[in-house]
Order: structure tokens, then sequence, then C-alpha cells
């Protein structure tokens, strides 16, 4: 009896979920561009303002870097590229004082907005996950404070605050209907869950399917999580079909926020990728599949697909990374995620270059979602 009424629950999250989505937002509109994570862990990176040429030569309109660097916001301004800023975790704690909070937008955000088309604040990087277990107490006073210094400066309505979730949040999460949070970050979860649905700001998660094949190359076919055709696999519960993991990813982070009583949060992919070069364990880390990957993601953009939960709202995806950074630490895969050289040659081809051609059509330059939605 308990089995059969927990199928009962997850059946009727998975209704409200698919039926939200599906009722309010039918026809989509506008495509953006790509989103790039423009990292700068590296001695040997291109000036920003070379930076800058090179994303407007690719057509490329949106870019997350992980601090606020003063050079790249300079140089950004008065460009079309709109920008997701980041506070590093070290600064949470400081932060949870409101004046400092006011104190950091004010010195950090405000000097350069709206000339750089700041539209995003990631307050921390992986936090819920991080070593440093006392970081998550100041998570979500650190987010509401820097909300409200942005509603106090009248910045609100332009810039949304967030923070990004690596997928290890997840307790479970297959089949995408069983997604759970971790009994452990619960109680902060609900609280972050609360301020994005007040906000009506987005769940970011760092979603990487190399890292399950790498784990378990011999039980997950590598072309589910190529996006290349394959006979996919079916949820169980929802009887969704889904042809490749990250799809699959993230809607289990869709049912793990329903199941903490959200159900109108929009999730979005703040970065993945994959490695173009391994060490000898590091299974699949291959030129060809990391220009697979992200190939096979630009096409799936150009056609604004959801996941299988809502197919009528476009995921917004940003891609890891834009240049290989040779000064990360870690294995050899940490330092060829780029798909570009840092003398801005491409590591590989993934059809970006195609969209510098003046022949090229306005409607199939734009290949990463915005989810903007329309009411039917």
């Amino acid at each position: 009896m308990a089995l059969l009424l927990s199928r009962i629950a997850m059946i009727h999250i998975f209704l409200i979920l698919f039926l939200t989505f599906s009722d309010n937002y039918g026809f989509l509109r506008g495509i953006k561009s790509l989103g790039i994570n423009y990292g700068q862990v590296g001695n040997n990176l291109p000036q920003p303002e070379n930076v800058l040429d090179l994303l407007i030569s690719l057509k490329l309109t949106k870019a997350r870097i992980y601090d606020t660097n003063p050079q790249i916001l300079t140089a950004f301004s008065n460009s079309n590229v709109e920008l997701i800023v980041t506070v590093e975790n070290q600064m949470l704690a400081v932060l949870t004082d409101p004046q400092q909070a006011l104190q950091w937008v004010s010195t950090h955000i405000k000097p350069y907005f709206p000339a750089t088309r700041i539209t995003g604040i990631a307050v921390g990087n992986e936090v819920f996950t991080d070593d440093d277990t006392t970081l998550l107490a100041y998570l979500v006073p650190a987010v509401v404070n820097i909300h409200s210094a942005l509603a106090q400066l009248g910045l609100d309505r332009y810039i949304q605050v967030s923070t990004p979730n690596s997928l290890a949040v997840l307790a479970e999460s297959f089949p995408p209907s069983a997604g759970t949070f971790k009994t452990e970050v619960s109680g902060v979860m609900s609280q972050f869950l609360h301020f994005l649905s007040n906000t009506k700001s987005p769940f970011w998660i760092n979603a990487y399917p190399y890292f399950a094949y790498k784990d378990k190359p011999d039980d997950i076919p590598l072309d589910y999580v190529l996006f290349k055709p394959n006979s996919g696999m079916v949820d169980p519960y929802t009887k969704l079909h889904y042809d490749n993991m990250l799809y699959a990813q993230v809607d289990a982070v869709i049912f793990a926020i329903a199941r903490m009583g959200f159900n109108e949060i929009e999730v979005r992919v703040s970065e993945t990728g994959w490695p173009s070069k391994g060490d000898s364990d590091e299974v699949g880390a291959t030129i060809e599949n990391a220009a697979a990957y992200n190939k096979n993601i630009l096409r799936r953009q150009l056609n604004s697909e959801g996941t299988p939960l809502r197919p009528n709202m476009r995921l917004e995806v940003y891609l890891f990374a834009l240049f290989n950074e040779d000064l990360k630490p870690g294995p050899t895969s940490e330092r060829n995620y780029g798909l570009f050289q840092p003398d801005c040659t491409m590591a590989y081809n993934v059809g970006l270059s195609a969209l510098s051609s003046p022949s090229t059509p306005s409607a199939s330059i734009s290949l990463t979602s915005s989810a903007t939605k329309v009411k039917t």
C-alpha cells in the first residue's frame, strides 16, 4: 500500500509539472545566442577586448564569468553581450551583513550597469556540495542581501540572483521522476527555493554527463550521453522517453524541486561540457567525443528544445568553457574543456565558425536558450 501511495504521489507531481508548463507556455518567441562560460584560470589567455571580439565574430551574446573582473566588465561595455557575474565563495560570510552586500553591489555592479549588460549574479558556486560545509549557512542570507541591495539601487528588475549547483545535491537522479535532494541540504535548500520562487529567479545546475560516463563506461551507452541516435530510456513512472542524459538530469532536478513544494521554478544549465583530453583513467575524454557532445547540444538548441518534462520551455544552456585554461588544478581533463585555445584558434570544430558567415540567416545563429515564454 505504501508503495502504491508513493507512486500515486509521484504521478501527481508529474501531472502538476507537465500541465503547468504545457498550458502556460505555448509557443516560444525569440532565440538567443549561445551561453558560454568564460573562465580565467590561465597565464596565456587573451585580453578581455580580444575575447569580446571573438564572441562578436561568432555572434555569441551570453557569457558567464567567475568573478567581477573590472577589466572584463569595462571591456564588455556598450556591447550586446549579456554577462552573469559571480560572488566568490570566500565572500559569502561577509555578505551576510546587509551593509556589506550593499557596498559590494555599489562597488562591483552599479558603476558598470547598464553600459555593461549584467543580467545575473551567481552568489557562490556549488556551495551546497563544497568541502567547506560552513559556507552553507551563509548562502541564503548572502543571496537575500545581494537581491535587497539591488532593489535598493533599483536594479532588481534587470539582474537575477541565484547560485549554480552541482548535480551532487541530488540523493537520487535516476529515473528522473525519482529526483530528490540530499537530506543534509534540504533545510537550506527549502529556504533557497522560497527565495527563487518569490523573486522568479532560476535554479542553476552544473550538469556533466561526462562524469557519469567516465565512472561507468560499461553501463552507460556513449551515444546516450553524446546526444547521438540511440534507443534511450523510458521513465517507468512518467512514461517519458529520454534520448540523452543531460535532459534526464535536468528533469531529475525539476522533480526534486517539486518534491520541496515548488512547481514553477525554471531550471537552467549553468555549466555543461566535455573535455577533449584527459589522463589514462579518464575514459571518453577525446576530441571526437567533445566535438560530438557540444555540436549536438548546439543542434538541439537550434530546435528550441525543452526537456521531456517541460517540452514547451526552451532549456537555457551555458557551455563550459570558452578556453582551455592551463592553470586549473586537478586531472588533465580540467585544463581541456575549452572550445578554443588561448590564441583564439578552435580546439575542435563544433560549427560555431559558420555563425560568423555573413550569409548565415539571423534565425539560425541563435544556439542557446533563453526560455523566453509567451502565453497562448
